[in-house]
C-alpha cells in the first residue's frame, strides 16, 4: 500500500483516478433542477452518534465478516496497533464551478514524489464544472476523517477553494427514500463503511456543496466573485434576448392578423 505523503497523517493513497477532463462553465451559475417533480432526498441534519469504542476483537470480527462480503478485491486491512485500511467510493455531486489554476500542465510522477504543489506556480485561476455524478475511490484508513477526505478529493482535481466550502454527507434508504446526512468533519468514513458493509446501496458517501441556507459570499475570493458576476451577466443577456425574440414572434403575429383583417371587405 502506498501513502501520499502530501498529505496529513492517517490519509492514504488515493487510487483509480478519474480521467482529469472538465467542463466549462457555460450557460447557468447553478445548474438546472432535473425534474419539477417532488424530490424524494431528504437531508438530515447534522447529527452527532455517540458510539462505544470497538474492541480489537470486535474490530476483526467486522472487518472477517465484511470482507467475506466483498467481491471486488477491496477488502480492509487490519494493522497491528488496530488500525486498519480499506476502500470508499465518493460520489461527486458539485452544482457549482470550482475554482482551478489556468494554463498549467497535468501532474506527473515527478511532482507526486517531489510534493510539487502545481497550483502554487501561478496565481491566474479560471473556473470549471467538476464532472457531474463521477465517481471516486480513495485508498484511506481508519483514522482518516471527513475533513482530509475532503482536502485530498480537491488536491487531487488541483481544487483551489476553500475546503469549507464543501461538505461529505452519508446517503442511505429508506422506506423508499434516500436520505442524505452531513458528516460532521472529525468523523471517520472507514468507520461508518466498516459497520454498514460494503454493500453502496445501504451507504454511500457524495461531496456536495456546504450549503448553509445562505450563500457566505465573504468565502469567495474577488476572482471567483468577477467570474460569478460574469456568468450571470451573460445569463441576464441571454434572458433578455429569449423576451425580444417571444414579443417579436407576437407582435409579427399581430401585424399579419391585422394586415388579414384590413385586407378584407367590410
Amino acid at each position: 500500500m502506498t501513502v501520499d505523503s502530501t498529505m496529513s497523517s492517517g490519509y492514504c493513497s488515493l487510487d483509480e483516478d478519474l480521467e482529469d477532463c472538465f467542463f466549462t462553465a457555460k450557460t447557468s451559475f447553478f445548474r438546472n433542477a432535473q425534474s419539477k417533480a417532488p424530490s424524494q432526498n431528504v437531508c438530515k441534519p447534522v447529527e452527532e452518534e455517540k458510539r462505544q469504542v470497538p474492541t480489537l476483537k470486535e474490530i476483526k470480527q467486522k472487518i472477517d465478516s465484511y470482507n467475506s462480503k466483498e467481491k471486488n478485491c477491496l477488502g480492509m486491512k487490519l494493522s497491528d496497533d488496530g488500525t486498519y485500511t480499506g476502500f470508499i467510493k465518493v460520489h461527486l455531486k458539485l452544482r457549482r464551478p470550482v475554482t482551478v489554476p489556468a494554463g498549467i500542465r497535468p501532474r506527473s510522477i515527478y511532482d507526486a514524489v517531489k510534493e510539487v504543489n502545481l497550483a502554487a506556480t501561478t496565481d491566474k485561476r479560471t473556473s470549471f464544472y467538476l464532472p457531474l455524478d463521477a465517481i471516486k475511490q480513495l485508498h484511506i484508513s481508519s483514522t482518516t476523517t471527513v475533513s482530509e477526505v475532503i482536502q485530498g478529493l480537491l488536491k487531487k482535481f488541483m481544487v483551489v477553494d476553500n475546503p469549507q466550502k464543501f461538505a461529505l454527507f452519508k446517503r442511505t434508504h429508506k422506506d423508499g427514500q434516500v436520505l442524505f446526512q452531513k458528516l460532521s468533519i472529525t468523523e471517520c468514513p472507514l468507520y461508518l463503511r466498516l459497520l454498514a458493509g460494503p454493500d453502496t446501496d445501504i451507504l454511500s458517501f457524495v461531496l456536495k456543496e456546504n450549503e448553509t441556507g445562505e450563500v457566505e459570499w465573504d468565502a469567495f475570493s474577488i476572482p471567483e466573485l468577477q467570474n460569478f458576476l460574469t456568468i450571470l451577466e451573460k445569463e441576464e443577456q441571454d434572458k433578455i434576448q429569449q423576451v425580444q425574440k417571444k414579443y417579436d414572434k407576437f407582435k409579427q403575429r399581430l401585424e399579419e392578423l391585422l394586415r388579414d383583417a384590413q385586407g378584407k371587405p367590410g
